[in-house]
């Protein structure tokens, strides 16, 4: 699956409607900025949306994930359902690796912050000390900014 090809085969499928990514954005619920970010590849649209976008566009999912119009004589070994419940799960998968890093980014600052206290004693120890510190509780900020981003995602 190629963003940038299925952003690209959103833009035409829209053109050949004769919808501005207005109008479909208003089909769909959606933002125009959210089309915008679909056909330039930034991001795929969320599997929860995908059968309506595919309906507006009169494709199927397999065309849409493909970035391209399905040949008259291929042959498909999957159908749509399928295809979609795979999207969900990539999807859900996606969500729990940027939660973990968030947990892992609040780990690393909890272990650094205890390393910088044992650290002390002479001028240069008590900078690496005060250096360490520091990176800790920006792992931690990280850390809990990744994670209330990702809450506030579902």
């Amino acid at each position: 699956m190629n963003q940038l090809a299925t952003g690209g085969f959103i833009a035409k499928k829209r053109k050949e409607k004769r919808l501005t990514q207005e109008q479909l954005a208003v089909k769909l619920g959606v933002s125009n900025k959210t089309i915008s970010k679909w056909e330039t590849g930034k991001c795929m649209p969320d599997y929860s949306i995908v059968k309506s976008l595919c309906d507006e566009l009169e494709i199927t999912v397999a065309e849409l994930l493909d970035g391209e119009e399905a040949e008259e004589k291929s042959v498909r070994v999957y159908d749509d359902e399928q295809v979609m419940d795979l999207l969900k799960r990539t999807q859900a998968l996606e969500k729990q690796r940027s939660l973990l890093y968030g947990i892992l980014f609040i780990v690393i600052g909890i272990a650094l912050q205890a390393l910088s206290h044992m650290i002390g004693g002479s001028g240069v120890k008590n900078f690496f000390s005060g250096l360490l510190f520091g990176l800790s509780i920006v792992e931690i900020l990280v850390g809990v900014y990744i994670i209330i981003r990702n809450i506030a995602e579902r």
